[in-house]
């Protein structure tokens, strides 16, 4: 492939984590290759573009005024969202036509090579719902018509000037076929496993790891720490969090940790548990068996196509099932094998393969 100028479209980039972790990845592929690199966001933090700059990327920054700045990364999405589906406004200032632009983003509408599906937001709402605060809930409820119409209209109007489309997983491709999407391809989100791996031969297995973030069920935790069952939890997204959690004599809750204290965490959990509400593809099943931990969580949407049962972790039809099965492995564990099948499992999708075929697909389009 000759060298070229290629920009990245993404979301609101506070961080370099989560969803934005897809379009960085390929970013860097693409500038140690020789290619001039941008990537645009509608918000990034000031620690993003130094990071960006010192990558030898050049941060596009289009400094959208968004007022939720304060209430958390969840709404300041949302908000961004909301300005480029009913208004344009994200998209307006852009200029790139001597760019090759690839699209990892949900709000913002530009004519792209590739289009990087993740999840439509009205889709992660209506699955969240019965987790959400009341006045979240009322709120949702009445203008969920809105969202569903402004959100099926902003995607349409991306797909028209995508040359291709590939999704996140095979259930996040199915989610934009109700909006008449059709999906060209599947590239699973990339894992390092360099990065993430086992930290221990001999790990303390004494909790058991979870996440709290907006998609958690939260009302199962609650249950299970009430059966007896010790839980760490990590995440950042504190304002989603009931209280009875924050508090609860079983929950230890640890808030955002660096990348090698969530390893350690990965590594000495005796599983992961992740119950969730809506989830496209899902990073924490993977680094947790990327660092050698079974995983138990529902056998629905992303977590479902590589989480194999009774492998490398285990998958519940009901919150029953996923409930009964956390005391039971809490009380009798499981085989020693189970650990080294997690890291089986989660080599098939780590980055120098993600990176891989993305690279297969720009040099066949672009020759």
């Amino acid at each position: 492939m000759k060298q070229m100028n290629f920009t990245l479209a993404c979301d609101i980039m506070m961080d370099l984590e989560g969803s934005i972790r897809p379009a960085m990845y390929l970013a860097g592929e693409l500038f140690e290759r020789g290619h001039k690199v941008s990537m645009i966001s509608p918000l990034m933090s000031s620690d993003v573009e130094e990071r960006l700059s010192a990558s030898g990327i050049t941060p596009i920054n289009l400094r959208a005024r968004l007022t939720a700045k304060n209430s958390g990364l969840s709404l300041l999405w949302l908000e961004s969202w909301a300005r480029e589906a009913f208004l344009g406004l994200n998209s307006r200032r852009i200029t790139n036509e001597s760019s090759v632009t690839i699209n990892f983003s949900q709000v913002i509408s530009v004519p792209s090579l590739v289009w990087y599906l993740q999840g439509p937001p009205s889709a992660a709402l209506e699955d969240m719902e019965k987790e959400l605060s009341t006045g979240f809930r009322i709120a949702y409820n009445v203008l969920k018509p809105v969202i569903k119409y402004a959100d099926g209209r902003l995607v349409n109007r991306i797909d028209k000037i995508s040359a291709s489309v590939i999704a996140n997983s095979k259930f996040c491709a199915s989610m934009y076929s109700i909006f008449g999407v059709k999906v060209d391809d599947v590239i699973y989100p990339p894992i390092d496993c360099h990065m993430f791996r086992p930290s221990t031969s001999n790990p303390s297995s004494d909790y058991v790891l979870t996440y709290f973030g907006k998609e958690t069920e939260f009302s199962v935790i609650k249950k299970i720490a009430d059966l007896g069952v010790k839980i760490k939890a990590f995440g950042s997204k504190t304002r989603f969090i009931p209280e009875t959690l924050m508090r609860h004599s079983n929950i230890e809750f640890l808030g955002r940790v660096s990348t090698g204290g969530l390893v350690n965490l990965y590594s000495n959990a005796l599983f992961t548990l992740f119950p969730f509400t809506h989830e496209p593809f899902g990073y924490v099943p993977l680094e947790s068996m990327a660092c050698g931990t079974p995983v138990l969580t529902n056998d629905i949407q992303g977590p479902s196509e590589y989480v194999i049962n009774d492998y490398g972790g285990w998958l519940a039809h009901t919150d029953e099932e996923l409930m009964q099965k956390t005391v039971g492995l809490w009380k009798e564990s499981y085989p020693p094998s189970m650990r080294l099948n997690c890291t089986k499992t989660a080599s098939k999708f780590d980055k120098k393969l993600y990176l891989e075929k993305w690279l297969k697909i720009l040099a066949d389009f672009l020759q």
